[in-house]
C-alpha cells in the first residue's frame, strides 16, 4: 500500500499542490476530501470559543486514529491517504490552526494544550504552565477531554491510535535518553540511528515496544512511573488500554504512512482481536 500511496501521490496535481503549498509557506491545510468519504462533526464549545471534533470514515474499518492538535496536519494527511486506500476512520480537533485552546472566561483569558485534558490531575497543571489556575475553567476543560473521548470511543476501539507532529531538530528520540528533558517518561528507548530522530513511535506497552524493535524503527516505551500530565498517554495507562502515538518531523508524510503502517501491523500482531473486529 506504501508503494501505491507514493505513486497516487505523484501523480495526483491537485493533491501535490496542496502539499507543495502547506510545506513551502507553513499554511495550516486540511487534507482534500474524496469522493465516498462520511463527516460527522460534534461541536463543542469553551464560552465562545469553537472545537469542532471531526470524524472522516471511510470504507471498512480497519483502524482509527485520533489528531489533538489543530496545527500538525502531517499526520493528518498520512492517516487520509491510508483510509482512503484502506479504510478506517480519524478523528481531527479544528478549532483555528494553533496548537493550544485558548479562550476567555469572564474577563481573563486562559490557555492550554490540548493533550493535557484527560486525566483530573492533570487539567489543573496544563492550565498552570500558561497563568492562573481556576476551577470554572478546569470543569469546562474536564468536560471537553470527555466529549473528545467519546467521539474516538476508546473503550470499544480497545486501543488508542494519535498522530503528532513535531519541529525540525527539536523534540524527538533523543528528548527521551538520559539526562534528557523526558527521560523520566521513558522507560526504554529504542534508536535507528538511520532514521531521522525527529520521527517515532510512542507505546505504552511493552509488547507493542518489542514489535516496532524487531521493525527497527525509532521507539519509545513509556515508564509506569510517568508523571500524570492529562496527556492521553497517560490516560491509557490508567485505564489498561493500548496507546500508540506516530510522532513525524513536519512534512514527512512519506515517513508518516511508513510508521503507521508499522504500528498497525504490530498492533494487530500484539492484540489479534483487533484485527479481528476490524475485519468484520
Amino acid at each position: 500500500m506504501f508503494k501505491q500511496f507514493i505513486g497516487n501521490l505523484k501523480g495526483s496535481f491537485v493533491f501535490s499542490i496542496i502539499l507543495c503549498y502547506s510545506f513551502a509557506s507553513g499554511a495550516q491545510v486540511h487534507p482534500p476530501i474524496f469522493e465516498g468519504i462520511l463527516i460527522d462533526t460534534t461541536k463543542i464549545q469553551i464560552n465562545h470559543f469553537p472545537i469542532n471534533v471531526v470524524r472522516y470514515s471511510y470504507g471498512k474499518p480497519t483502524i482509527s486514529f485520533i489528531a489533538v492538535h489543530d496545527n500538525e496536519d502531517t499526520g493528518v494527511r498520512a492517516a487520509f491517504e491510508f483510509i482512503r486506500f484502506s479504510g478506517g476512520s480519524i478523528i481531527d480537533s479544528q478549532y483555528g490552526g494553533v496548537r493550544n485552546f485558548k479562550f476567555m472566561n469572564i474577563t481573563e483569558e486562559f490557555q492550554t494544550d490540548p493533550n493535557s485534558i484527560y486525566t483530573k490531575k492533570g487539567v489543573p497543571l496544563g492550565i498552570e504552565k500558561f497563568g492562573p489556575v481556576d476551577d470554572d475553567v478546569i470543569k469546562h476543560l474536564e468536560r471537553t477531554g470527555r466529549e473528545i473521548l467519546k467521539a474516538y470511543g476508546p473503550d470499544k476501539l480497545g486501543y488508542i491510535f494519535t498522530l503528532h507532529n513535531n519541529g525540525d531538530g527539536g523534540f524527538g528520540i533523543s528528548s527521551y535518553l538520559k539526562g534528557y528533558e523526558l527521560d523520566t517518561a521513558a522507560d526504554s528507548v529504542f534508536i535507528n540511528f538511520q532514521m531521522d530522530g525527529d520521527d517515532l513511535i510512542f507505546v505504552t506497552e511493552l509488547e507493542l515496544f518489542n514489535k516496532l524493535k524487531k521493525a527497527n524503527v525509532n521507539t519509545v516505551l513509556q515508564s509506569e512511573n510517568a508523571g500524570d500530565d492529562g496527556s492521553l498517554s497517560i490516560y491509557a495507562m490508567q485505564k489498561k488500554i493500548p496507546y500508540i502515538n506516530v510522532e513525524v518531523q513536519h512534512g514527512h508524510v512519506y515517513e508518516n504512512l511508513r510508521l503507521i503502517e508499522i504500528a498497525i501491523k504490530a498492533l494487530q500482531e500484539v492484540y489479534p482481536k483487533i484485527k479481528q473486529k476490524a475485519t468484520k
